[in-house]
């Protein structure tokens, strides 16, 4: 009985936030599941219904992150371009949005240097990378590109747009304070595509 209790008013989406900000603002090491108890006024033990351990809560953020992220790349493939972009434009886009708009976020994904961590993150980074170069191929005519060119161009484009979100990221800047220059970006990236059609 008390444990449904607890259950039912601390809810794992509100332990997944509040961890997520502590990592973000303190460090992974620095935070505790004390520690993060204590933020959300419950006992840490409260957290064991939810979490066997804390690497477990880091673990289960980086899988909901991943989880948006894709979410929102499918549903960017899935819309008619629009503003001029390509689809292979538009998802490149998303892509940059989603990094600038969520800096913290896109750090424990892609930047952490954490060797423990990213244990974590290898298997999810590998997911989402397989996702992307599958939508990314869709747009690759087949009897222009060869196979390796099929198989690389992906990487190409990924480690494009990385670059750009790790320079802007630092500052934190917003997608629509930058999204000229990023539009720029990814219009230069494709033009090089398209120029083979």
């Amino acid at each position: 009985m008390a444990r449904r209790a607890v259950e039912r008013e601390l809810s794992r989406e509100r332990i997944l936030e509040a961890a997520r900000h502590l990592f973000i603002t303190k460090g992974y090491r620095a935070i505790s599941m004390r520690s993060i108890g204590q933020h959300l006024g419950y006992s840490h033990g409260s957290l064991y219904y939810h979490f066997k351990e804390k690497a477990e809560l880091f673990y289960a953020i980086v899988m909901k992150d991943f989880n948006d992220l894709a979410l929102l790349l499918n549903e960017a493939a899935g819309k008619a371009p629009s503003d001029g972009v390509s689809k292979l434009e538009q998802l490149l886009l998303e892509f940059v949005r989603f990094g600038l708009n969520n800096p913290y976020q896109y750090e424990i994904m892609f930047m952490i240097r954490d060797e423990e961590l990213l244990a974590y993150c290898r298997s999810e980074q590998s997911r989402c990378f397989d996702m992307f170069s599958a939508l990314v191929r869709q747009h690759l005519l087949d009897n222009v590109y060869c196979d390796e060119e099929r198989r690389n161009l992906p990487h190409t484009l990924f480690l494009s747009i990385h670059g750009f979100i790790s320079f802007y990221i630092q500052d934190r800047i917003s997608f629509e304070e930058i999204k000229p220059a990023a539009v720029s970006h990814v219009k230069v990236l494709c033009r090089s595509l398209y120029s083979r059609v």
